[in-house]
C-alpha cells in the first residue's frame, strides 16, 4: 500500500507547505525559506552526506533510493508534490541513509536545520512528522513483504497503482524511464519491458514512449489480487 502525504495545491498546480510552516512562534514565514529550481538528473542530497535542513518537493518528481549489495539501486519511493524529504535522518542526528536524485524537473523548499527544529516543537508539526514515520515504517514492512513473496507481475502491477497516485496530477501519465521503473519495482529492465508489453496487449495500460497510462486500475488489482 502507498501513502501520500496530504498536500494542498495552489491554481499553479504547486504543493503549499502545511500551515504550521507559515508562521512559528517568533514570526518565522515561508517568505524566509529557500526555493529553489532542480533539472532532471541533478541531485538533492547524496547517501552518507550531512543533513543541513529539510526539503520540501513543490512541484515535480525525486527519487529516493540506496544501494543494495551487488551496487545495483533501488528506488524506495517517487516523491511528488507535497512529500518531504530527509526529514527522518534529519530527526535522527545522522547522515543521509539514502540518495535523492530529480526524474521531472523540480522546485524544492530549502527548511535550514534550526528554523525546522523551532517548528517542530509546536504540537501541530511534531503531531504530523510523527504521523509521517509511522506511515513510513508501515509502508517499509508491506514493501519487504511484497518483494519477499510477490512475482515480478504482480509488484510491477502494485508499482504501477502506486505510481498513478503520485502521478493522478500529470496530464501524460506515469513518465519514468525503464530503468527507474524497473529500479522502484526490483527487477531487470529487460523483466519490466516484457510485462508492460504484456500489460498492453491485456489493454490494462496505454503507452507512449515512456509514458505509461493506466486503462484498468481493476484490471492490475485483480493481478495484485492473486498474490495477497
Amino acid at each position: 500500500m502507498h501513502i501520500e502525504q496530504e498536500n494542498v495545491l495552489d491554481r499553479n498546480g504547486t504543493a503549499e507547505l502545511p500551515s504550521f510552516f507559515k508562521l512559528s512562534s517568533d514570526g518565522l514565514s515561508t517568505g524566509d525559506f529557500e526555493e529553489e529550481v532542480y533539472t532532471t538528473g541533478q541531485v538533492v542530497f547524496r547517501i552518507n552526506s550531512m543533513p543541513y535542513g529539510l526539503y520540501y518537493v513543490k512541484s515535480g518528481k525525486v527519487k529516493v533510493f540506496k544501494y543494495g549489495s551487488d551496487g545495483k539501486e533501488q528506488i524506495l519511493t517517487i516523491a511528488g508534490e507535497g512529500r518531504f524529504l530527509g526529514y527522518k535522518d534529519l530527526l535522527a542526528e545522522r547522515r543521509y541513509t539514502s540518495g535523492a536524485t530529480v526524474v521531472e524537473d523540480a522546485r524544492l523548499v530549502f527548511i535550514p536545520k534550526a528554523d525546522f527544529k523551532q517548528i517542530f516543537r509546536s504540537d501541530d508539526a511534531s503531531d504530523y512528522f510523527t504521523n509521517l514515520l509511522c506511515r513510513d515504517l508501515i509502508e517499509a514492512e508491506e514493501r519487504m513483504v511484497s518483494m519477499a513473496y510477490k512475482p515480478v507481475r504482480g509488484r510491477l502491477a502494485e508499482s504501477l497503482l502506486k505510481l498513478s497516485s503520485t502521478y493522478k496530477n500529470h496530464v501524460h501519465g506515469i513518465e519514468l524511464t525503464r530503468e527507474d521503473l524497473a529500479n522502484f519495482v526490483g527487477t531487470a529492465k529487460e523483466t519490466v519491458i516484457r510485462l508492460l508489453s504484456e500489460f498492453k496487449t491485456e489493454k490494462l495500460i496505454k503507452i507512449d514512449g515512456r509514458s505509461i497510462e493506466i486503462l484498468s486500475e481493476s484490471g492490475l488489482q485483480r493481478i495484485l489480487g492473486l498474490y495477497r
